[in-house]
C-alpha cells in the first residue's frame, strides 16, 4: 500500500518492475525465524526517529510509529543472532508507504561482530562502488510490503549487518523490519 502520489522513479540498475507478487521461496527442513527480539546495533545509536529495537519486533506495518529512521548517508544496522546458524532466508522491509528504491543495499554476515574477518555478502547492489565496500551484482528494488526477499544461500553466522545510503526521497535510511530464517549448525 503507497501512500500520496507515485513517484516516477528511475535508475540505471532497477531491477523490471513485474506487479506480481513473489512467488513461493523454499527453504531447508527445520528452518525457523531467528532474528525476532534479538538486540539490534547500529551505526546511528541515537535515531532519528523511532528505536533500533522495531527492526527485530515482528512489527511490518507500514505506518509513522513502526519504523526507525538512521541518519543521512551511509548507515548500518546489525543483527545479533546468539548463535551462528546457516542462514536460509533474509527478508528486509525498509519502508513501505511510498514507492522508494533504497541506494547501496548490502548485506554481510559474520561470526566476527566487528566484521572484521570471515564476512561473505549475501546481497549487494551498489554497482558503482559508491558505499566503498565493493562492486555488487545485485538489482536495485522498489520497496514493497512483501518485503525483500535475500538468498543466503545457507551462509553460516551469528551476525548480520544491513547497509544502505539514502533513498530516492530523500538521504534517510529507514527499517521496519528485518526476518532472518536459518538452522542450526551441526
Amino acid at each position: 500500500m503507497f501512500i500520496g502520489t507515485p513517484s516516477n522513479i528511475k535508475s540505471p540498475n532497477l531491477e523490471p518492475i513485474t506487479g506480481k507478487p513473489r512467488g513461493p521461496f523454499f527453504v531447508p527442513k527445520g528452518t525457523r525465524l531467528l532474528s525476532l527480539n534479538r538486540p539490534v546495533t547500529s551505526s546511528d545509536m541515537q535515531p532519528v526517529i523511532g528505536e533500533l529495537n522495531f527492526v527485530t519486533d515482528g512489527e511490518k506495518s507500514g505506518g509513522d510509529g513502526y519504523f526507525v529512521e538512521l541518519g543521512p548517508g551511509k548507515q548500518w544496522i546489525q543483527i545479533d543472532l546468539g548463535a551462528s546458524y546457516a542462514l536460509n532466508a533474509i527478508l528486509v522491509w525498509h519502508y513501505h508507504s511510498q514507492a522508494r528504491v533504497y541506494r547501496d543495499v548490502i548485506a554481510q554476515v559474520s561470526d566476527d561482530k566487528d566484521f572484521l574477518k570471515g564476512v561473505v555478502i549475501a546481497f549487494n547492489n551498489d554497482h558503482d562502488n559508491s558505499s566503498g565496500l565493493g562492486i555488487g551484482k545485485d538489482k536495485e528494488y522498489i520497496e514493497v510490503s512483501e518485503g525483500r526477499l535475500i538468498d543466503p544461500r545457507g551462509i553460516r553466522g551469528r551476525y548480520v549487518r544491513l547497509y544502505s545510503d539514502g533513498n530516492t526521497s530523500n538521504d534517510l535510511n529507514h527499517y521496519v523490519e528485518v526476518e532472518i530464517y536459518g538452522t542450526p549448525i551441526k
